[in-house]
């Protein structure tokens, strides 16, 4: 497939070749554009003719003790938002709402794997929270402390989250996924002087022993750790647990008795609100700042303009995990912040069966879903009757996070899911940006599949080359060209590290390493991390693009693509690939696949070996371990697998490679 370059997608400048093209556009359904927030584009027009303006009126929207003097203060790459102003985020998440005379709406409808259930007010939660906050004080935290937060997916996770913003001590939430050694890692680099967690949790019915980690963790070093605060969820199924006297406290004994009266401390905009820990390329990982005033102005604003929230009558589930920033920002603080009434859930999409989601959906009569492409194309490989069983209707809108989603897996979603009704906002942002930069508004973007549009209102953002010029059309690098409210204000202890890894390859421009393209009408198409962009014989293809072609087949529920080293070609495409269920694998459906990539895209791009398998390597978070997929492709020695949720999925595959499943 060619596009208007007539070149097969090549386009003088690209950094990336631009091969896939996606025709299909779907404009806002009229009976939602009629009702939604926005519905023409005069914000976006606000938002170019004075940007400052623009961030300030929305940061109005909050409540603050203290007014701003200035707006920003910009010294790259070091910026300050709404300085001198002063406010606290537990009370914009609760009290405001409480005192508002809507202290009796839910604010959580909570579901817990077992199908033990609990329906929490704001006025409920405002009270949980001052319990917590001044439990918190008895033990010493003060404000300018860090708290390590190790929790399930439990209502007294957000409650601690809001009990430290609310006392100004910054919270260091670490994925209940990660071992025991990744919880020392971020304990010690935060020096947090309280470690909050659980006997454990539950996970396709087997309990996750979280105490057990954690104690680990703490005599492994973290020597920073003063006390433990443990809450009760497995009861007598936690095992041989173990509390440590004069350091180890019951939630239920220490946090229950407490006053539920607790003074919110008035912050600077500028305080730091959270640690949140991402990878880094060293052994490190990389402790990334966000504060107070600009970051819950960005995420409230963003929650609800990109989920055209109606707070009276919409139900919000973020099926993400708080372990990670989608789940900070869009299951915690914009949905509170927005007055919002929402869903969590502590388990798995398939237990006791493959249709709990929808069953979920149903029940409290969801009307928005925000997920990952990886979850969609799990349940597209599972099949539609699982949806199809369940009343859907009361959906209105689908979102899309975490990476880019194939047009396929877009059009099932939207059809299978939203009923052919419901907009889909594919949206792009990262742990360090805070909030969601690029994504389409449901009442005024035409979408394209598995495009996230164009930039917010308010955020800068371009593609450029290898050189930092800014490309029109095809693909390259994608920076972000001015400061945001909810931007990383760097990285714990370590401001040239910050400045080095995302201020230096582009003079001027943030860039954090994804590669992106521009079509013909100037939307923007995500191809993931550059360092998954392979060289097939001086050609640079990106692994979404061949990704997303595999998907297209009618045959295919999800495919991972990487790159293995070739002395001939400099990379060879290897493409592993699991069919829907009830499908034969086949030497010979091997080269019908081979043959629909080149249909798709191109002979550059046909994969060498196609492996199929049942499943691919992810990690608790439901992310593709590409790297483990390069160390299978090419025999190497595997890396650390501990944070996988099936580890017998890469044996597996190995086993397949070796064998030469659909080799050419």
């Amino acid at each position: 497939m060619t596009d208007a370059t007539g070149d097969g997608g090549q386009v003088q400048g690209a950094a990336i070749e631009d091969y896939l093209a996606e025709l299909r556009t779907f404009p806002p359904p009229e009976e939602f554009a009629r009702s939604a927030l926005v519905s023409d584009r005069t914000m976006y027009e606000q938002a170019e003719a004075d940007p400052e303006e623009f961030w300030a009126a929305q940061a109005r929207a909050l409540t603050w003790f203290e007014p701003w003097d200035q707006v920003l203060d910009w010294q790259l790459p070091f910026a300050r938002w709404f300085i001198g102003g002063r406010l606290n985020v537990a009370f914009n998440c609760l009290d405001r709402h409480v005192e508002a005379g809507i202290g009796d709406k839910v604010a959580f409808y909570f579901e817990g794997e077992p199908g033990d259930r609990r329906t929490i007010t704001y006025a409920q939660l405002l009270d949980e929270v001052g319990r917590c906050a001044n439990a918190l004080r008895s033990l010493g935290i003060e404000r300018g402390d860090r708290v390590a937060i190790y929790m399930p997916m439990i209502p007294e996770l957000p409650v601690a989250m809001l009990a430290c913003a609310r006392i100004g001590a910054a919270h260091s939430v670490v994925f209940g996924g990660f071992s025991a050694d990744a919880l020392r890692d971020r304990i010690e680099d935060a020096s947090a002087r309280l470690l909050i967690t659980a006997d454990g949790g539950w996970r396709r019915g087997h309990a996750v022993e979280l105490k057990a980690n954690a104690d680990h963790a703490l005599s492994s070093g973290a020597r920073s750790i003063e006390n433990v605060l443990v809450v009760r969820r497995l009861g007598d199924a936690a095992g041989n647990l173990v509390m440590q006297e004069g350091r180890d406290h019951w939630w239920h004994e220490l946090v229950s008795g407490q006053d539920p009266h607790s003074p919110a401390e008035a912050m600077d905009a500028e305080d730091l609100l959270f640690l949140l820990y991402t990878s880094g390329t060293t052994a490190r990982p990389k402790g990334i700042m966000h504060t107070t005033g600009g970051y819950l102005t960005q995420v409230a604003f963003t929650h609800r303009t990109v989920f055209d929230l109606k707070p009276e009558t919409d139900v919000y589930w973020c099926a993400a995990d708080i372990g990670w920033v989608t789940g900070h920002s869009y299951i915690v603080y914009g949905p509170l912040a927005n007055g919002a009434t929402s869903v969590l859930y502590e388990g798995t999409p398939d237990f006791p069966g493959r249709d709990r989601w929808w069953s979920i959906i149903e029940r409290y009569g969801v009307t928005t879903l925000y997920t990952a492409p990886t979850a969609i194309r799990t349940f597209m490989k599972w099949g539609t009757e699982y949806p199809a069983a369940h009343d859907l209707s009361s959906l209105r809108m689908l979102g899309s996070v975490g990476e880019p989603i194939n047009p396929e897996a877009w059009i099932w979603y939207w059809q299978q899911i939203g009923g052919g009704r419901c907009p889909v906002v594919d949206t792009w942002w990262q742990t360090e940006t805070g909030a969601i930069m690029i994504s389409p508004l449901p009442g005024v973007t035409t979408l394209k599949p598995g495009s996230a549009t164009f930039p917010l209102p308010g955020i800068g953002a371009e593609v450029v080359d290898d050189a930092g010029r800014k490309l029109e059309r095809g693909g390259g690098y994608l920076t972000l060209t001015r400061p945001w409210p909810a931007m990383l204000r760097g990285i714990y202890g370590d401001p040239e590290r910050y400045r080095q890894t995302y201020w230096s390859r582009f003079e001027g421009r943030y860039f954090a390493g994804d590669g992106a393209k521009v079509d013909d009408d100037g939307y923007l198409w995500l191809l993931g991390r550059v360092d998954d962009v392979m060289n097939v014989s001086g050609h640079r293809v990106s692994t979404t693009e061949v990704e997303s072609a595999l998907v297209d087949h009618p045959s295919v529920a999800e495919a991972a693509v990487v790159g293995a080293n070739d002395a001939t070609t400099g990379q060879v495409i290897i493409a592993f690939v699991t069919l829907k269920l009830g499908l034969e694998v086949g030497h010979e459906h091997a080269e019908v696949l081979r043959a629909h990539v080149v249909e798709k895209i191109g002979a550059i791009a046909r994969p060498r070996v196609v492996i199929f398998t049942d499943d691919l390597p992810k990690t608790r978070s439901g992310k593709i371990m590409r790297r483990l997929l390069r160390d299978v492709a090419e025999g190497r020695d595997l890396g650390d697998t501990t944070t996988l949720a099936d580890p017998a999925v890469v044996a597996e595959l190995r086993r397949r490679a070796a064998t030469g499943s659909g080799e050419e």
